[in-house]
């Protein structure tokens, strides 16, 4: 049987990376990525992946194959730098999922739609609270009416501050726990915004893959949440990597909280098995990577 063409966007980003790499790691799937390497990176190509630069809205011209499947990883995912980026998260988020969605309604394949849990955060209010929040969650719903409309199949996953290998370390798109590994590796202060009571349910990369994998597969519909039950405030996590603490002032679009909407993922088989306590003592016996 001739291996089933998968299509990544966002495979050259920090968790399209993994998932690509999975997916060739498992066998049975023509692995392909489309990237316009915003924050993704050549440093991440996985070998046996055929990558495509180019921008999501340009989808339906730069792929001329028929995809199995669309995992839809590939947009702009920064909360508080959204407000400065918003022509950007326009035009990779709105301008991307349309075009997104008219290729897969068109060639007849599944999408599984990477949402943002922001959408759940401060008991619903989050969803527009900033312009990445706002755009994912209107996305969600596009995405659901395709399938009402046009019986688009799909599946819509939510992650849950995802962290490890690969992440971005510096720079203003850099996420937390790289960030902390960095500071700690130079010496510096670990920097929290304030209030600092915040909490996130911070879930390892590897865990989101076996979930994505398994909702990509078995998977149909919404709330397809993939978290850590666990969760953190972040001056609690900059107290587990032991720095200095420096306070920095509130921002906008920053929640307080998100519920882990994670029970229909639970009952395909997935559940969290690593924890950030484990990987952060990984981090100090490397010495922060030193």
């Amino acid at each position: 049987m001739k291996d089933k063409k998968v299509l990544v966007t966002g495979g050259a980003g920090f968790v399209g990376s993994h998932l690509c790499e999975r997916l060739v790691a498992m066998g049975g799937y023509e692995v392909y990525s489309l990237d316009n390497y915003f924050t993704g990176s050549e440093a991440n190509h996985v070998a046996g992946v055929t990558y495509i630069r180019g921008e999501t809205k340009d989808i339906a011209m730069l792929v001329d194959f028929m995809p199995h499947m669309v995992y839809h990883l590939g947009e702009y995912s920064r909360v508080e730098q959204s407000f400065d980026d918003i022509e950007k998260v326009w035009a990779y988020n709105k301008d991307g999922i349309f075009s997104v969605l008219e290729f897969v309604r068109k060639v007849g394949c599944k999408i599984l739609y990477a949402g943002s849990s922001t959408k759940f955060g401060d008991g619903g209010f989050g969803r527009s609270a900033s312009p990445y929040a706002w755009t994912k969650a209107t996305n969600t719903e596009l995405v659901m009416n395709y399938g009402n409309w046009f019986n688009v199949p799909y599946a819509i996953t939510y992650f849950y501050n995802v962290y490890g290998e690969r992440e971005i370390q510096t720079g203003k798109y850099a996420t937390l726990i790289a960030l902390y590994k960095e500071k700690m590796r130079k010496g510096e202060p670990l920097t929290v915004v304030s209030p600092g009571s915040q909490k996130r349910n911070f879930t390892h990369i590897d865990d989101i893959i076996d979930g994505l994998v398994l909702v990509g597969e078995n998977g149909y519909g919404d709330e397809f949440g993939i978290g850590s039950e666990e969760g953190f405030s972040i001056v609690e996590v900059a107290k587990m990597f032991g720095g200095q603490i420096e306070m920095l002032p509130e921002r906008k679009g920053n929640r307080m909280t998100a519920d882990v909407i994670a029970d229909k993922t639970k009952a395909l088989g997935w559940s969290a098995k690593r924890t950030l306590s484990d990987y952060i003592d990984s981090l100090r016996v490397d010495n922060w990577g030193k």
